[in-house]
């Protein structure tokens, strides 16, 4: 195994890791109760999602810092941080950065919740559905053994990534749907009663 197929299998495990991050997140969102509701027992969802989120950062820092110990790669520190100038498919290798520092952001901004706020922390926390997008297209068009070949959108591991991110997509856009369906209920119970004739 390589350094590059390590690097690889940590990029897969974060992603995996975000998505479920994400789900859960969109639970919480709704006050899901695992113990009113299906599995019908006490899990610490909360919990969770946030271990989830600190393991996918740690894993998203490393996936890229592997490649330093690749002699074929020819990353550099400064490609890591600052990808530019990256040996190859410096695009796709954006894209990863910009996830990795808008993770960073979302992770450290809820550690401080308490000290800025609920409504700054609620709005920068809507940054997690950028880092997912900043991760699913990294994850998707790059090319794991970094030789600039054309995206085989059929690979295991491509169709993993686009599994996953279609499942966020489509958990979104139910939670988004269920927060109309919630406002309509409210709107029309205030609404006052009409006398019949």
């Amino acid at each position: 195994m390589t350094a590059i197929d390590l690097s690889s299998y940590a990029g897969l495990t974060a992603m995996v890791l975000l998505t479920i991050n994400i789900l859960l997140g969109l639970l919480i969102s709704v006050r899901y109760s695992p113990v009113r509701s299906w599995p019908h027992r006490r899990i610490p969802v909360f919990d969770i999602h946030n271990w989830t989120a600190y393991i996918a950062l740690a894993l998203v820092g490393l996936h890229p810092t592997i490649l330093l110990f690749s002699a074929t790669a020819k990353f550099k520190w400064f490609d890591i941080l600052w990808p530019l100038g990256s040996p190859g498919q410096r695009l796709y290798n954006c894209f990863g950065a910009c996830a990795f520092y808008l993770l960073l952001v979302v992770v450290i901004t809820s550690y401080l919740r308490r000290r800025i706020g609920r409504p700054l922390w609620k709005l920068l926390h809507y940054l997690a559905y950028g880092v997912a997008a900043f991760v699913y297209v990294h994850g998707t068009l790059i090319d794991p053994n970094l030789k600039n070949e054309p995206t085989d959108f059929l690979d295991g591991e491509k169709v993993l990534v686009e599994i996953c991110g279609l499942l966020v997509i489509a958990a979104t856009i139910m939670r988004i749907r269920y927060g109309y369906s919630r406002a309509a209920a409210r709107a029309r119970s205030l609404e006052p009663a009409t006398p019949g004739f």
